[in-house]
């Protein structure tokens, strides 16, 4: 069977990062490939098999991790797993569910094994397959994958003034946007600007107002036309956060 088209059909032309960044739903992984300096490598020429987590899977994970594991002291071991969700070379599904298995950069093997008709690797759900990229392959799952041998994350107990709160969110997301703003990387700023400003609204000890704040410094970066126009949108209500009255902390 033949289909007619008038236009002829070329390979796309974006990187890994760059197609994730387009699909709207990789910002958290984004945001930690940024962290753990791992976007050059996901950008170069050399083939790559991306085993992306939603970012639904990263919000299944226990509450506080994702935000120790971007924190500076963190940065090993989170290159550790996300390490662990790239594999060298283009491996399509229907390779990569014949071998059963495939060793990933983080010197650790993953499984792919199919049950009652719908596929997994480590037992994270396979839920969309094959998305090409100039410089690889994206394979979609719904739960990160955490290596045998966890990565110990720093245990430093912090001080009585420095416990997890909305400014403490808002501080790290601002040290580590602000940055590769200025750097001229406005994509990696604004995904991690949004990750931090999701895990701000999930937070109990955010007023209402607040949470409007963001709400509407979210919707104004959705609208906005360049990377640089979202970045400020988003700064503007991790700004408003930092405003926070200090009895809010409480």
């Amino acid at each position: 069977m033949i289909h007619v088209i008038d236009t002829v059909v070329l390979p796309t032309e974006d990187n890994i990062p760059a197609v994730a960044t387009k699909a709207g739903s990789f910002k958290t992984l984004l945001a930690a490939a940024t962290a753990a300096g791992l976007v050059p490598a996901l950008s170069g020429d050399k083939a790559l098999t991306v085993l992306a987590p939603t970012d639904d899977a990263f919000a299944k994970l226990p509450k506080g991790t994702l935000e120790k594991l971007l924190k500076p002291e963190n940065k090993d071991a989170l290159a550790t797993i996300l390490k662990l969700h790239v594999i060298e070379g283009r491996v399509y599904s229907d390779q990569a569910i014949k071998s059963g298995n495939a060793s990933t950069l983080a010197g650790e093997n993953v499984k792919f094994a199919v049950k009652d008709g719908k596929a997994s690797v480590n037992g994270a759900g396979i839920v969309k397959t094959d998305i090409d990229a100039s410089n690889g392959v994206i394979h979609v799952i719904d739960t990160v994958i955490l290596p045998a041998n966890m990565p110990k994350l720093s245990t430093r107990m912090p001080a009585a003034d420095e416990m997890t709160t909305p400014r403490d969110v808002a501080a790290l997301a601002i040290n580590r946007g602000a940055p590769m703003f200025n750097h001229g990387d406005h994509a990696a700023c604004v995904a991690v600007y949004e990750v931090a400003m999701t895990s701000i609204l999930a937070m109990d000890n955010v007023c209402c107002a607040t949470k409007g704040e963001l709400r509407t410094a979210m919707s104004a970066a959705q609208h906005s036309k360049t990377q640089s126009d979202k970045a400020w949108a988003l700064r503007r209500g991790l700004d408003t956060v930092m405003q926070m009255p200090i009895a809010s902390r409480n």
